[in-house]
């Protein structure tokens, strides 16, 4: 084998918060794949570089770590593929370690530690023009023969902002596997963590001049959203303009999207004689995934504002000024980037607790985590917010659909905090866990890489689309459609089907919260994904009437054949719904137990039926 043509693997080593998965998306580009560890639910994310000289670089994201002392799961995967302990993962040939440059004196740690591995290393100064916007200047030629490995500035942020770590590797990477022997790390001793404490020190003393006032504007910033009032209504006025914008700024790409799926479904029924494979494209594909495909601006505009908090830095202000209020339920602040990532979804929100070191606390943030109200509730919210709330302004200012999405995303939150509160309750440990983490300097979210953002999360929906929702459509259509209705039935054909069969049972479990057939049919393929049961609705409600034009007024059918009390009910359902099963097996996964999963399973039932039993009693006797 050729060693000089060979790929040269190289992993990015960095803390959290330092810029090196901006760094992997710069270096790699579109060129990335996302998996899973082997045996581990932790994101492994590796790309390819093809450097000027025509260089083939693969590229690791290592998780981030302040250590190479793991505490975590995470930590604990970096730790091994840098020793190369990892099953499956080979030592890389090269390590980058990123560091930040506006804060240098706690990155320094771990690249003393790196260095101890005998790996051939390299080390990027990332943010190296914050650092001398600050006043920061760092003696690059210093700090490199201090250390003793190369030094070159990054900018992660920029389109060039790699060029000097792309030349370095084409002039002075190693072209042959690394030589390093691969061993476990083994646990340091206080007088060890000591000694590198102290080497920091002087190395950050002989290499980096700082202003006294470098953090004086982050200082006066934390001031206001870390104060135990005004940053909370900071907070809240933040979570409230979030789901006004969802409401608000989606109307127009929704109602295009809308208008299209309406046409397309026009435009097949013209030019397509009537028949199974009409009624399958129409009532099945397009009905289905085009009601679903129809929030996709809702989702993105929801992780637009997620990801433009991530970016600021100001998530972790987010979770240390929740930390007191989190730990009157038991858990820690740390708790709080878990449960806002559920928001988006619930299994990468449960695989961020491998990020807390508390087992118990762990524990209880996964359970709670499906509470968050996620993604693929949105197109359910939406659409019964949309056929039930009026569109108007209240005082003048607020759209009154985004006020009630607001309560329902309050309610989850509250309810959350309620169970975990009966879970501190139930083991007994009134003990709170002290937060620790660093709180990164404050910047304007970069743009390329809130677009890279939304690119993949739009990726990832539409390919659902495309794939489980698409095929769950096909396998409801033809549940709906056969058997064929007996001779001389007068009803709708889909009442006569495997669909309106299983509806019509489930309808007698259902029947006391107010739920007819057709959200029975609904709530079944709703368990492969959420989402699924606006399109199976659309399916539903398609095959149940008559018309061209069904699956684009699905919302005026159903405000007309539903009640609002069943509309209540059905929303309080998915306030508190049984997760979907592809989350069920990540918590299995991450508990390496099935106890846990069938737990959640279990208790998100009986809370859901019992809240929609009570929301639509209650709004039986309002009426």
């Amino acid at each position: 084998m050729n060693t000089a043509a060979a790929p040269l693997h190289m992993a990015l080593l960095g803390n959290p918060n330092c810029g090196k998965t901006a760094l992997f998306n710069l270096l790699t580009g579109s060129r990335q794949k996302v998996a899973n560890y082997a045996g581990v639910t932790v994101e492994r994310k590796t790309g390819r570089l093809t450097t000027p000289a025509g260089r083939q670089v693969l590229v690791l994201d290592l998780p981030g770590t302040y250590s190479l002392n793991a505490i975590s799961v995470d930590e604990a995967i970096t730790r091994d593929v840098v020793t190369g302990q990892c099953p499956g993962e080979p030592l890389p040939d090269l390590l980058v370690c990123v560091t930040d440059a506006t804060n240098l004196k706690l990155n320094l740690r771990l690249v003393l530690e790196a260095r101890r591995l005998g790996v051939p290393m390299v080390l990027a100064l990332n943010m190296a023009d914050m650092a001398r916007s600050q006043g920061i200047e760092v003696d690059v030629e210093l700090l490199a023969r201090e250390l003793g490995v190369p030094v070159v500035e990054t900018v992660a942020v920029h389109s060039g902002g790699a060029s000097d770590l792309v030349g370095w590797l084409d002039a002075h990477a190693p072209h042959a596997p690394s030589q390093a022997a691969a061993a476990p790390w083994p646990a340091a001793t206080q007088e060890q963590v000591l000694a590198t404490q102290l080497e920091v020190r002087r190395i950050f003393a002989l290499a980096v001049r700082e202003p006294a006032t470098a953090w004086t504007r982050d200082d006066a910033i934390d001031r206001v959203v870390l104060h135990p009032l005004w940053g909370t209504l900071v907070l809240a006025a933040t979570l409230f303009l979030m789901f006004q914008a969802v409401f608000s700024w989606a109307s127009v790409p929704m109602d295009a999207i809308s208008g299209g799926m309406d046409a397309l479904g026009g435009w097949v029924r013209a030019h397509m004689a009537e028949g199974l494979l009409q009624s399958l494209l129409v009532d099945g594909i397009i009905a289905g995934a085009g009601g679903v495909l129809v929030f996709l601006p809702q989702i993105l505009i929801l992780f637009l504002f997620i990801l433009a908090l991530e970016d600021s830095g100001y998530l972790p202000r987010a979770a240390f000024l929740l930390d007191r209020l989190m730990g009157t339920v038991g858990l820690s602040g740390r708790s709080f980037i878990p449960l806002l990532s559920s928001f988006a979804c619930a299994i990468p929100g449960i695989m961020a607790t491998r990020t807390i070191t508390h087992w118990r606390d762990r524990i209880v943030t996964i359970m709670i985590a499906p509470l968050m109200t996620c993604s693929a509730r949105l197109p359910v919210y939406a659409l019964l917010v949309g056929a039930f709330i009026p569109a108007r302004t209240v005082g003048g200012v607020f759209n009154l659909q985004g006020l009630v999405l607001f309560a329902l995303y309050l309610g989850a939150i509250v309810s959350a905090m309620a169970v975990a509160w009966c879970f501190k309750r139930l083991r007994g440990d009134a003990g709170h866990s002290p937060l620790l983490m660093e709180l990164p300097a404050y910047r304007w979210p970069n743009a390329r890489n809130l677009l890279h953002g939304l690119y993949e999360r739009a990726m990832i929906f539409i390919k659902r689309v495309g794939t489980i929702i698409l095929s769950l459509m096909v396998i409801l259509w033809f549940l709906s459609s056969f058997p064929s209705p007996p001779e001389g039935a007068t009803g709708a054909a889909i009442q006569y089907s495997l669909a309106g069969i299983i509806g019509r049972g489930l309808e007698t479990v259902f029947s006391p919260i107010g739920f007819n057939w057709q959200i029975c049919i609904a709530l079944v393929p709703g368990l492969a994904a959420r989402e699924v049961a606006v399109g199976a609705l659309g399916t539903v409600y398609a095959l149940s009437a008559s018309g061209d034009d069904v699956a684009g007024q699905l919302a005026p059918m159903i405000a007309q054949s539903w009640s609002t009390a069943t509309a209540l009910s059905l929303l309080v359902w998915y306030v508190f719904a049984p997760q979907c099963i592809s989350t069920l097996a990540t918590v299995r996964r991450e508990t390496n137990s099935w106890r846990y999963a069938l737990m959640m399973a279990g208790y998100l039932f009986a809370l859901a039926y019992a809240a929609s039993f009570i929301a639509y009693r209650l709004a039986l006797l309002w009426s």
